[in-house]
């Protein structure tokens, strides 16, 4: 889960108005915008001809289209399971629902993005004794023309497609044939290689896979698949937006990156740290602290996910995980990246472990309270600009409370950028409330419904906003981020949504693509999918909580915040680190 960029054209109509004038001219200067520089380049250029490398792939797209199951299939890189996975799903009536317009008749365009072998965190509690033979593969078909995304669960043991699951308004990881073809579009503009002042290299471009939708630009109003291949140049980043739909680069913007210094690389190919991958992202892990009791796994691409919660050996989570970081670099021009978190094998995530778990005592005034369970992820080039690092911590206390806590470690693609990590938590019971505290009592909701930020948020004194409870009242208190809790989080401003637990409609119950645009501004986060159009009754019933926290980076000198900078030491260049932590402690309900 990588993906969406948001970008908007502010001066569209004088745009317009200036091609129309000068048909002649096939590329447009740099233009001037509030914060930065942004160029466009209109429909009539970009409907010139097709380079012979778009033409060959759009060439596979027509015969596909042709065909009685219009599917275009993965031919690269597959081995022979994979082919038959592959095989089986596209002969699946489920896969196949989506393929024609309805009224029509006339076939949709759509290609198979990923095989994989499915792993734990891939399964729900229906689908796992399916897959117990360890015979599963997850396939996921992206449609273009609905722009959704379909994922089937193949045993290819028993030829059985086991699940199929459609998720509107979402898009996989593109294979790399498309990050190819992505990178060779930029390559070849003269539009880049003007505004850069030279013809990048393949190997310059960064953030090449990871999805993009721009505001207010066809990306988002025709809902494209759209990537943006980064290329830094001095504090700049210059990104190229590529639409993947219409297979064209459809214009570029910088941002400020800040001085990069002299950054070394924080790993060697550690990445593909063979303890990491067959401890942590193919099986579960079970872990014992003092009366706590779970399992955790990294995920493809939700980070790591615990599961099976007990503390006193009372079951309390069904499980919980980091579902999507979305990055907006512009509140006016709405563009940015949507990153995912996750195991590097068979990873559909932008950012990857590097490092196996940990397990860390929890200390408050030196004193342990409790423990900690870690996980890094870093982009392969941190802490150079335009990649990524990012923690999840899972903190759990001796008195059975317990906060999720995520962390931007910087440096990201632009000084000027907006986190917004979205967390899931489903929580244990069949019989439960959740209540928002109004300022003045208690006030249960009782459909499926959001929270958003408050300019001037009610607590309880004892600093609680809202509770999940069962019906003998036991349960959790729930605290957000304004930074109370000693890490230097700054304020969460959080959009909470509560959900109805819908396993047999997986809604987030298995690994799930990005589920929300990088670079919205209001409740369109991604959890509102699982809401909309017609919520559900919540009142004592098995909940999901979803938790999208906001901050917003700072690179000014003494008050950086989701920022690294480079500093010398004893000679040589280090690395600093400005985390901006966030998350909610949920607080358990005393008995008396």
């Amino acid at each position: 889960m990588n993906y969406k960029i948001y970008f908007s054209f502010l001066s569209i109509t004088c745009l317009f108005t200036w091609m129309a004038c000068n048909v002649g001219n096939k590329e447009q200067q740099a233009q001037k915008t509030g914060d930065g520089y942004m160029s466009e380049i209109a429909d009539s250029v970009l409907d010139r001809e097709k380079p012979t490398f778009v033409l060959a792939h759009l060439a596979k797209v027509q015969t596909a289209l042709s065909q009685s199951v219009p599917i275009l299939p993965r031919t690269d890189s597959l081995d022979e399971k994979q082919k038959k996975a592959q095989a089986i799903a596209i002969q699946d009536k489920r896969f196949q629902q989506y393929l024609f317009e309805p009224s029509s008749q006339k076939a949709t365009r759509n290609e198979i993005f990923g095989v994989y072998p499915a792993r734990a965190s891939d399964f729900t509690e229906k689908t796992k004794p399916l897959c117990a033979d360890g015979n599963c593969y997850r396939v996921e078909l992206y449609n273009y023309a609905i722009n959704a995304t379909s994922v089937a669960l193949v045993n290819i043991a028993s030829n059985q497609v086991v699940e199929v699951t459609t998720m509107p308004q979402t898009q996989p990881d593109i294979p790399n044939y498309l990050k190819d073809i992505a990178i060779k579009l930029a390559l070849e503009s003269p539009l880049v290689q003007n505004a850069l002042g030279f013809k990048p290299e393949a190997k310059d471009a960064l953030m090449s896979d990871t999805k993009t939708a721009l505001n207010r630009s066809r990306c988002e109003r025709s809902q494209h698949l759209c990537v943006a291949p980064t290329f830094v140049k001095g504090e700049k980043a210059l990104w190229a937006i590529v639409d993947l739909t219409d297979m064209r680069l459809v214009g570029v913007r910088w941002t400020n990156v800040g001085n990069a210094g002299e950054f070394g690389s924080v790993t060697e190919r550690t990445l593909q740290n063979e303890k990491l991958t067959d401890c942590y992202c193919k099986t579960e892990q079970k872990l014992e602290q003092g009366k706590w009791k779970l399992n955790y796994m990294l995920t493809s691409s939700d980070g790591m996910r615990i599961s099976n919660v007990h503390y006193n050996n009372k079951l309390v989570v069904l499980n919980a995980k980091l579902v999507d970081w979305h990055v907006n670099y512009s509140n006016t021009d709405g563009f940015g990246y949507s990153d995912a978190v996750g195991c590097p094998y068979f990873s559909t995530a932008a950012v990857v472990a590097v490092e196996p778990p940990r397990i860390l005592d929890l200390m408050e005034n030196g004193k342990k309270v409790g423990f900690v369970l870690e996980q890094n992820y870093y982009s392969e080039g941190w802490p150079r600009p335009c990649n990524y690092n990012y923690q999840q911590r899972f903190e759990f206390y001796e008195n059975g409370s317990f906060r999720l806590a995520v962390a931007s470690l910087g440096r990201g693609c632009g000084n000027d950028g907006t986190y917004r990590p979205v967390t899931r938590i489903a929580f244990a019971g069949n019989d439960n409330t959740f209540s928002e505290w109004t300022g003045k009592d208690w006030k249960s909701w009782d459909k499926e419904q959001w929270k958003t930020p408050q300019p001037n948020p009610s607590y309880t004194p004892e600093g609680y906003d809202f509770k999940i409870q069962n019906a003998a009242g036991q349960g959790f208190f729930m605290s957000s981020g304004h930074g109370q809790f000693k890490d230097k989080g700054r304020g969460d401003n959080p959009f909470v949504y509560v959900t109805l637990s819908t396993p047999d409609k997986n809604e987030g119950e298995s690994d799930l693509v990005t589920i929300g645009p990088c670079c919205n501004t209001d409740y369109h986060q991604g959890p509102e999918k699982f809401i909309e159009p017609t919520p559900e009754n919540i009142a004592a019933k098995t909940l999901v909580v979803w938790y999208v926290a906001q901050m917003k980076n700072d690179d000014t000198k003494g008050n950086e915040y989701c920022w690294a900078e480079s500093y010398l030491k004893n000679g040589v260049y280090s690395t600093r680190t400005y985390p901006c932590f966030s998350g909610p402690l949920f607080t358990v309900i005393s008995k008396s």
